[in-house]
């Protein structure tokens, strides 16, 4: 059975479930406000969500776990500094200030650069655990809800969004994804100049290089002292879309089926309010930890993000700046369920950044992720724009039909290579 016909007013209830979470956005963002991941408002909204949910879930269970969230963005202020003494260590041996130390100038500064660009790396293309060590803990929890089959659980859908909001990413407020990735590429070419540098530093070379490799560093001094801007750390955004939208989209299919008491028979449907994605997936990275493996029985999860832009909204079956590849089956049913739903959605590909479903994949669950942002990325992305006034109904409500339409064609036919 199709979710179209699972209800004769279908469109109506999906209307219903649309309003439903634009209602809970509001009120999320009015009474509870940014929610910095580990931190108190992001704990406060978790247990909002467990509240409201305990009353349509058969089980609501808050799984809590330690974590450092400040280590993923915190390679930025470190890279700064690292960079800004590289620069200047390399100087130093370029003006011979000290001819007995030039060898040593640049030798460190090849080190110092060396370890901005594998803090880089780790912590933020490959969102490893690389710094986490050295910054403070923080205790929160995933809310995991649960509609249980009506007889034997021989499968398992999970649908997911994040509860936790970003700190402002400074450059984006100001100019948008344009001045955003220049000044990425601007940060990374200087690192590389840098590296280069200090590299040539070591050799006697022609005065004309020696001036040129001076000026070039000089300039290259400028993106990266500007990127100590580059997170406001005095400025969670409120998160309406990234990721609200998500969050109450994947609670509203598990709502939809109590409201109207629909119950699998054998397809187990949870969905979870993941904290702390802007920290690095942790939230993912712990449910998937805690979860993969635990039983025998068939699990895919479904992880939607930011639903805004209608016409940027895909299926995305590879994430991790392209890095992961989510699963195939899993693709193709959240595909065919945009079919289903007639809004035919085109496979698309997390380019820069990452979502959850590439911690969920990662760590041996099979995943697949559902977003709607504008790829640039967009204007309000991880700034105070992000509010409950910039939400887009249409969009809420496609991503809320297709996860419906996704729950019940897994239901009825499972995972295929092809539907």
């Amino acid at each position: 059975m199709k979710a179209s016909e699972s209800n004769p007013n279908y469109p109506s209830k999906v209307r219903e479930m649309t309003n439903y979470t634009i209602r809970e956005i509001k009120k999320v963002c009015k009474d509870i406000g940014p929610r910095p991941s580990g931190e108190e408002n992001e704990r406060k909204a978790q247990d909002y969500v467990a509240d409201s949910m305990s009353k349509v879930a058969d089980s609501v269970v808050k799984e809590k776990f330690e974590l450092h969230p400040k280590a993923f963005m915190g390679w930025v202020p470190l890279d700064v500094i690292l960079m800004t003494i590289s620069i200047v260590l390399t100087l130093l041996s370029y003006f011979d200030v000290l001819p007995s130390a030039s060898t040593a100038f640049s030798a460190v500064s090849v080190v110092l650069t060396s370890l901005a660009i594998i803090f880089t790396f780790f912590e933020f293309l490959l969102y490893k655990k690389f710094l986490d060590p050295f910054f403070p803990k923080r205790e929160t929890y995933n809310v995991v809800c649960t509609r249980k089959a009506a007889g034997e659980t021989k499968r398992r859908i999970v649908f997911s969004g994040h509860i936790d909001s970003a700190y402002e990413w400074y450059f984006t407020h100001l100019g948008g994804g344009k001045l955003l990735t220049t000044m990425i590429a601007l940060a990374f070419g200087a690192i590389a100049i840098t590296l280069a540098a200090s590299i040539v530093s070591f050799f006697d070379v022609p005065n004309g290089v020696r001036v040129t490799a001076i000026v070039v560093l000089f300039v290259c001094l400028i993106p990266i002292l500007m990127c100590s801007k580059f997170v406001n750390w005095k400025l969670c955004v409120p998160g309406a879309n990234d990721n609200l939208t998500g969050v109450f989209a994947s609670m509203s299919v598990l709502r939809y089926m109590a409201a109207n008491d629909i119950r699998f028979e054998n397809t187990e449907v949870v969905c979870v309010s993941m904290a702390c994605e802007e920290a690095g997936l942790r939230g993912a990275k712990e449910y998937v930890k805690k979860h993969c493996g635990e039983d025998d029985v068939e699990t895919v999860f479904v992880g939607t993000d930011t639903l805004r832009d209608f016409d940027d909204m895909g299926v995305y079956n590879k994430d991790m700046t392209g890095t992961v590849k989510l699963d195939k089956q899993a693709a193709a049913m959240v595909k065919h369920a945009s079919d289903i739903a007639g809004y035919n959605l085109p496979y698309s590909s997390v380019f820069f950044g990452s979502s959850d479903a590439a911690a969920i994949q990662q760590g041996g669950m099979k995943a697949v992720a559902l977003a709607a942002m504008d790829p640039t990325p967009a204007r309000y992305y991880h700034t105070r724009g992000d509010t409950a006034d910039n939400l887009d109904p249409k969009t809420i409500e496609a991503g809320i039909n297709i996860l419906l339409e996704t729950a019940f064609l897994y239901d009825s036919e499972g995972l295929k290579d092809e539907y």
